[in-house]
C-alpha cells in the first residue's frame, strides 16, 4: 500500500493513551485497532483484521523464539529464587561488610550473580541492606539509589543471559524487517550498545560516588523516616525471607547458561558457514542459539536440584509460576509485532521516508528519537513499553535520512532505561521505595536531579556523535 499519514494514526493514539492511561498495553491493543480499521474500513473487519495481526504474529517462528526464549528465562530465574541460590550469595557476601565503603561496594560485587532481571536483584538486595543501614550511617536514599542505579542501567548494556536480550533483538528485527534492511537484528543490537549513553553515564555517576564516597542530594529529614506508600512486591519479599540460602543453587546454572550460551553460538555459526569462532558469532542465529542453552541449561539445573534433595512439586511450580512474570512482556511485544506488520500494510515506512526523509538532517535524528523517548517513557514508567513503539520509528527515520543506524538504535534504547530508571511509575522505583521504607515521591524526585544531569549529558552526547562520524 501507498504510503499515507493514516500509516501514522496507529502511533499517534498509542503515546497520548500511554501517557494518559499510564499504562502501555491499552494503547496499543486501541492503535492496532484503529490500524486494522483504516485497511479494512468497517468495524467487523477491523477485529477480524486485528485478531488475524496477533495470530500471525504469534505463529510466525521468529516471534516464537522469543516469546519462549523470554518464558524459560523466567523460569530458570524462578527455580534459582526457590531453591536459596540468588539469596545464598547475597548472604555470603553481605557478612564480609565491615565499612561505609564495604557496604556500598557490596552493591557492586554482587551484580555478576544477580543481574538476570532488575526486578530480582532489588528485591533480594534491599532487605540487606536495609538492616545494615543503621550501623554504617548511610542516607536510605543514597543506598536505595546505589541499588537502582546497579540494575537496568547494567543490565540494559550485557549482551547475553538477561531477560533483556531477546526482547530488544526482537524489536530491533521487526524495525529491521519494516524497513527492508538485511542486517542482523542481534548484530545491530550489539553494536547499539556502546550508544547507549544515559545507561553508560548513570553507571559512571553511581560507580564514582561510589569509590569517591560523594554525598548526592541533600541530607534527609527525619519526618521522611519509614514512610512509604506502596507494598510492591510483598508477597514475595515474603516468600524469598523463608528460603535457605544455597550460593551453589546459583553458581551451576549460571555457569551451565554462560558456557552452552557461548557453545551453541559457536554451534550455529558454524553450521551456517563460519569458519572461526569470532565468525561464527556474527553469522550465528542469537535467538536461537540462546534459547537452545537456555533450554539445555534447565534441563541439567534441573536434574542437579533434584539431586540436591529439592523438591520436584517445588521446582515445577516456580518454573511455572517465573515464567508467568514472563507474560506481561511477552503480550506486550505480541501487540507490538502486531500493530507493526499493520502500520507497515499502511505504508508507514514509506511515508516517514518520502516525508520526514526530505527535511530532517540525519544528524539530529538520535538527539530527536532520544528526547522524544525521554518523555515518554517518564510518563509511562517503562523501557520495553518505549522501546516497542519508538523503535520502527526510529530505524525508519534513520534509514530515510541515512542517520547512524547504531547510534540511533541505541538512543531508543537510552530513551526507555532513562524513563525506566527515573520514573515514579516504573517498577525499579516503585519496589525500591517499597523494601527501602521511603515515601516513593520523594524518592522518585531525589533520583529525577541527577537522572536529568545523565540524560542532558546523553542528548549532547547524540548531537555530537553523529557530526563526527564519517
Amino acid at each position: 500500500m501507498e504510503g499515507t499519514w493514516w500509516s501514522l494514526l496507529p502511533f499517534l493514539l498509542i503515546i497520548p493513551l500511554a501517557i494518559w492511561l499510564k499504562e502501555i498495553l491499552p494503547g496499543l491493543v486501541a492503535g492496532l485497532l484503529v490500524g486494522a480499521f483504516c485497511l479494512e474500513r468497517s468495524a467487523v473487519g477491523a477485529i477480524e483484521r486485528a485478531v488475524s495481526a496477533i495470530l500471525h504474529a504469534l505463529t510466525d517462528s521468529e516471534h516464537m523464539k522469543v516469546a519462549a526464549f523470554l518464558y524459560l528465562f523466567g523460569s530458570l530465574v524462578g527455580m534459582m529464587q526457590i531453591t536459596g541460590g540468588i539469596k545464598g550469595v547475597v548472604e555470603r557476601l553481605s557478612g564480609r561488610i565491615r565499612s561505609k565503603r564495604g557496604i556500598l561496594l557490596f552493591v557492586w560485587l554482587t551484580v555478576p550473580v544477580t543481574f538476570f532481571m532488575p526486578m530480582f536483584r532489588i528485591m533480594l538486595l534491599g532487605p540487606v541492606m536495609k538492616a545494615v543501614l543503621r550501623q554504617f550511617r548511610i542516607d536510605r536514599r543514597r543506598m536505595a539509589y546505589m541499588i537502582d542505579v546497579s540494575t537496568e542501567p547494567i543490565i540494559v548494556l550485557l549482551p547475553a543471559a538477561t531477560a533483556f536480550v531477546g526482547f530488544m533483538t526482537s524489536v530491533v528485527a521487526a524495525a529491521l524487517e519494516q524497513n527492508d534492511i538485511h542486517e542482523s537484528p542481534y548484530d545491530v543490537f550489539l553494536h547499539s550498545l556502546p550508544y547507549n549513553l544515559f545507561a553508560i553515564f548513570a553507571l559512571a555517576v553511581g560507580v564514582l560516588t561510589t569509590m569517591l564516597n560523594i554525598r548526592i542530594g541533600k541530607p534527609r529529614a527525619k519526618k521522611e523516616e519509614g514512610e512509604t506508600n506502596e507494598l510492591h512486591g510483598l508477597g514475595l519479599r515474603k516468600e524469598l525471607a523463608l528460603i535457605n540460602g544455597e550460593p551453589l543453587h546459583l553458581f551451576v546454572p549460571l555457569a551451565l547458561l554462560l558456557g552452552l550460551t557461548f557453545a551453541f553460538f559457536v554451534y550455529d555459526g558454524r553450521r551456517r558457514g563460519a569458519n572461526r569462532w569470532i565468525e561464527a558469532f556474527s553469522a550465528a542465529d542469537a535467538t536461537w542459539a540462546m534459547m537452545l542453552a537456555l533450554f539445555v541449561t534447565i534441563l541439567l539445573s534441573m536434574a542437579f536440584y533434584l539431586w540436591r534433595r529439592q523438591s520436584l512439586s517445588e521446582l515445577t511450580y516456580h518454573f511455572f509460576a517465573g515464567g508467568n512474570e514472563m507474560m506481561a512482556p511477552i503480550g506486550m511485544l505480541v501487540l507490538v509485532w502486531a500493530v507493526s506488520a499493520v502500520a507497515g500494510e499502511l505504508g508507514f515506512a514509506e511515508y516517514v521516508s518520502s516525508t520526514f526523509g526530505t527535511w530532517l538532517p540525519g544528524a539530529f535524528v538520535p538527539a530527536a528519537v532520544f528526547l522524544v523517548g525521554s518523555f515518554l517513557s517518564y510518563f509511562i514508567g517503562s523501557s520495553w513499553g518505549t522501546w516497542g513503539i519508538l523503535m520502527p520509528l526510529g530505524v525508519t527515520l534513520s534509514h530515510a535520512t541515512g542517520a547512524p543506524l547504531e547510534v540511533t538504535v541505541g538512543a531508543v534504547f537510552a530513551s526507555g532505561t532513562f524513563g525506566a530508571f527515573a520514573s515514579p511509575l516504573g517498577d525499579t522505583t516503585i519496589t525500591t521505595a517499597a523494601i527501602m521504607d521511603m515515601d516513593l515521591m520523594s524518592y522518585a524526585k531525589y533520583k529525577l536531579r541527577l537522572s536529568l544531569l545523565c540524560a542532558g549529558a546523553s542528548l549532547a552526547g547524540y548531537v555530537l556523535l553523529p557530526l563526527w562520524m564519517p
